[in-house]
């Protein structure tokens, strides 16, 4: 197996490898609540355009123009970000660390993720489905 992602920086990856760092997990896609002393609280609710069976993305391609508090992670932004899960791949890798043994790349399972528990799959509920006013109560401690 040819580990790529062991020997390219983040920063010389090409988009087609650095989108292929994504396990699909779903998990950067949950709504977070921020209060005014800028404490950060994830719930278990995620956008509306959360495919939360496949733990995808419907709309990818124009999501940070439909919704513009989504985050576009980048090389640019990849050090500021730290409330991105702990099993991330991209902060794994900023950080030195080993890919989980469930992650795509080493399974050749596109739904590995999903398989092995690690994803939001039957975890989370679409924001349809909640009034804003009800966020709070959806706060969860999981990573």
């Amino acid at each position: 197996m040819n580990r790529w992602w062991e020997k390219i920086p983040l920063q010389q990856m090409n988009q087609q490898e650095w989108e292929s760092l994504c396990d699909g997990c779903g998990k950067c896609c949950r709504i977070q609540l921020q209060d005014d002393e800028g404490v950060r609280a994830t719930t278990s609710v995620v956008c509306k355009y959360m495919d939360t069976e496949q733990c995808s993305c419907t709309v990818y391609a124009e999501r940070t123009k439909l919704v513009p508090s989504c985050l576009k992670l980048g090389i640019d932004n990849i050090n500021e970000i730290d409330w991105m899960p702990d099993t991330c791949a991209y902060r794994l890798i900023r950080d030195g660390l080993p890919l989980p043994n469930w992650h795509p790349l080493l399974t050749g399972d596109p739904g590995s993720t999903r398989s092995s528990g690690n994803s939001v799959k039957g975890k989370v509920m679409s924001e349809g489905l909640v009034d804003d006013d009800q966020l709070e109560e959806f706060i969860i401690q999981w990573h």
